[in-house]
C-alpha cells in the first residue's frame, strides 16, 4: 500500500510552487505590454526568434501570442513553428520546480532546435498555411494591455484589502508555515520530491535551491501586494489561480500516486530501459493532444531518474500544452501541419538522442 501523505505534502509543495512562478510571469506578460513583438513583419529571421521565445516563455500565454500575431498576419509560418517547438505549456513549470539546472539546459536546446525548425520551414514553406478569409478571428489572448500599478494606490489597497487578496497573502502566509515547521520538507526534499528509493548525495537541498525558493515565494507575494484590484482579481486569481490550481494539483497527485505504484510493483527503470524506442513513440504521439496534464508523466519519470532526457526533449518539443487550443479553433489544416512538422522534428531528436546514450 502506498503512503498517501508523503504524495500529498509533494503534491502541494510543487503546486504552490509552480502557481508562484505562474503569477510572476503573468505580471511580467501583462507589464511589458508586448512591446517586444513591435517592427517584426517584414524580418522572418526575427520573427522565427520571436517564435522561439514566446515558445520557451513558461506557460501558454507565449504561444497564445504567438497564434495572434499569426491569425492576424504579423508573423509567418517559421515563427509559428518555432513557438509551438519551444513551447512546453505548463509542464514548463514544473520542470524549472523539479530540476532548474537541466531545465535550464533543456530550454536552451528546444530554443535552439526552434530557431533552426522555424528557419528550414519558412525556406520550404513559402505559402502562409492560414489566410484569414475576414477580419473576425476566434478570440485569444491578445498581447495583453498593462493597466497600470500606480504607487499612490498600495497603502489603499492594504487599508481597503479585498477579500481575495487577503485570501492569497494568507495562503502564502500558510504555505511557508508548513514548509518551514514540517522537518521533512524543510530539510531536503524539496531538492529530491521525485527520488523515491534513490539515496541522495546530501541531507539537505544546495543552499542556492533553498535561495530560489524562498526568492520565487518573495516575489510572487510581492506581485500580489503591489497589483491593483482589477489586475488582482482578472488575472492573478482569474486567468491563474481559478483555472491552474486545481488542474496542477490534481494532475500532480495522480501522477505521483501512478509512479509510485509503478515502482512498488515493477522495475520501473528497467522495463523503460528496455523499451526505449516504445517509450518514444508514446511520448510522440501523447504530444498530439493540446492539453497540459497528460505529458506530465514524462516530467515526472525524467525527475525520478527514470527516463533519458532525450525522451524529455521529444515530448516537450511535440506537446505544445493549450497553447495550440486557439490555432485548432482558427484553423484545423494549420494544427495538422504544425503538429506534423513537431512530430518529425521530436521523434527525429529523440532517435537520435536514444542512440547517443543521451
Amino acid at each position: 500500500m502506498v503512503n498517501l501523505l508523503p504524495i500529498i505534502k509533494q503534491t502541494l509543495l510543487i503546486t504552490f510552487f509552480v502557481m508562484s512562478m505562474m503569477l510572476i510571469i503573468e505580471y511580467l506578460n501583462v507589464f511589458t505590454k508586448g512591446l517586444w513583438s513591435k517592427g517584426i513583419e517584414k524580418s522572418k529571421w526575427k520573427q522565427v526568434l520571436l517564435g522561439a521565445f514566446l515558445g520557451v516563455t513558461p506557460g501558454c500565454l507565449g504561444a497564445y501570442t504567438a497564434v495572434s500575431l499569426f491569425i492576424h498576419d504579423i508573423i509567418g509560418n517559421g515563427a509559428l513553428v518555432a513557438t509551438m517547438i519551444a513551447t512546453s505549456g505548463d509542464e514548463a513549470f514544473m520542470m524549472f520546480t523539479l530540476f532548474p539546472e537541466k531545465a535550464i539546459l533543456l530550454n536552451v536546446v528546444i530554443f535552439t532546435i526552434a530557431i533552426a525548425a522555424g528557419w528550414l520551414t519558412d525556406r520550404f514553406f513559402k505559402k502562409k498555411f492560414y489566410i484569414p478569409a475576414s477580419d473576425k478571428h476566434f478570440h485569444v489572448h491578445e498581447i495583453p494591455e498593462c493597466t497600470g500599478f500606480p504607487k499612490n494606490t498600495f497603502w489603499h489597497q492594504l487599508k481597503h484589502i479585498t477579500p481575495t487578496r487577503a485570501l492569497m497573502l494568507m495562503s502564502i502566509l500558510f504555505f511557508v508555515t508548513f514548509i518551514t515547521l514540517d522537518e521533512h520538507l524543510a530539510s531536503g526534499s524539496f531538492h529530491g520530491i521525485l527520488k523515491w528509493g534513490h539515496s541522495s548525495h546530501s541531507d539537505s537541498d544546495p543552499l542556492w535551491i533553498k535561495i530560489t525558493f524562498f526568492t520565487v515565494i518573495s516575489l510572487s507575494t510581492a506581485v500580489i501586494f503591489i497589483v491593483n484590484d482589477h489586475f488582482l482579481e482578472k488575472h492573478l486569481w482569474g486567468h491563474i489561480i481559478k483555472r491552474h490550481f486545481s488542474k496542477i494539483f490534481l494532475w500532480t497527485f495522480f501522477t505521483l500516486l501512478l509512479i509510485a505504484l509503478l515502482m512498488k510493483h515493477f522495475d520501473l527503470h528497467s522495463v523503460i530501459q528496455h523499451n526505449m524506442f516504445w517509450v518514444l513513440v508514446a511520448a510522440v504521439l501523447i504530444g498530439i493532444i493540446p492539453e497540459s496534464g497528460p505529458h506530465l508523466i514524462f516530467v515526472m519519470l525524467f525527475a525520478s531518474g527514470n527516463l533519458p532526457l532525450s525522451i524529455l526533449l521529444a515530448s516537450s518539443i511535440v506537446q505544445d500544452g493549450h497553447g495550440s487550443l486557439p490555432l485548432l479553433a482558427e484553423s484545423r489544416r494549420s494544427f495538422i501541419i504544425v503538429k506534423l512538422l513537431n512530430m518529425a522534428v521530436g521523434f527525429s531528436i529523440g532517435l537520435a538522442g536514444l542512440a547517443l546514450g543521451i
